[in-house]
């Protein structure tokens, strides 16, 4: 059976290379590309596998594509492809219904195992991946929570209190709140030691 695939991303090398390297595999088809991620939404009903990567520029996040394909009836299976492996990133690519996760500089027999796996049903994550959310599953109680994670990202990305609780809908007491427990958990007591913290031990992207 031939699996039909999708591409999306949005450089055109990432894209040619990513076929190039698909086109080898006798049971792959790559019969659609796409460099937005809303186009990829469009696109993904036609397909059995998605190759998604996290950042499109302006616009849809590629894990907002990813909820918006999986929760529709009989979707593709979404395989998560990107340069990130922060806990941010991980856990908004699962909690949207990823099948898989893997990072770019996976090799490609790598990639081939994976896109076979995802399409079977199965989960598929890059070995990384694996080793950082059984971390979080090791220590929940110091583990960041997906909201928590937010909130510090778009501390990282330079908003203020009150710029996060618009972005996030959320009271600006309760974006108080999740600072309070971030710090906490990091053993911090500054917005700034905060994001150092989390940027080295990669919960964030800088």
């Amino acid at each position: 059976m031939t699996i039909r695939l999708l591409v999306a991303d949005d450089h055109p090398v990432v894209r040619a290379g990513l076929r190039a390297v698909l086109d080898t595999e006798p049971d792959f088809a790559v019969v659609a590309e796409a460099a937005t991620a809303e186009r990829a939404v469009e696109l993904a009903p036609d397909v059995d596998v998605v190759l998604m990567d996290l950042q499109f520029g302006p616009g849809m996040h590629g894990a907002e594509a990813t909820a918006a394909i999986t929760g529709r009836e009989g979707a593709p299976r979404v395989l998560v492809l990107t340069t990130y492996d922060t806990d941010a990133d991980i856990l908004a690519a699962v909690e949207a219904g990823a099948s898989g996760y893997l990072l770019k500089d996976a090799p490609p027999e790598e990639l081939a195992a994976a896109v076979r796996t995802a399409a079977a049903g199965r989960s598929a994550l890059a070995p990384a991946v694996a080793h950082r959310l059984m971390d979080r599953m090791r220590t929940p109680a110091q583990a960041l929570t997906k909201r928590e994670l937010e909130v510090l990202q778009l501390v990282g990305d330079g908003l203020s209190n009150q710029q996060i609780s618009k972005r996030l809908f959320l009271s600006q007491a309760t974006v108080k709140s999740h600072l309070v427990h971030v710090f906490a958990k990091l053993g911090v007591d500054s917005r700034t030691a905060a994001v150092a913290a989390a940027t080295a031990r990669r919960l964030i992207r800088r």
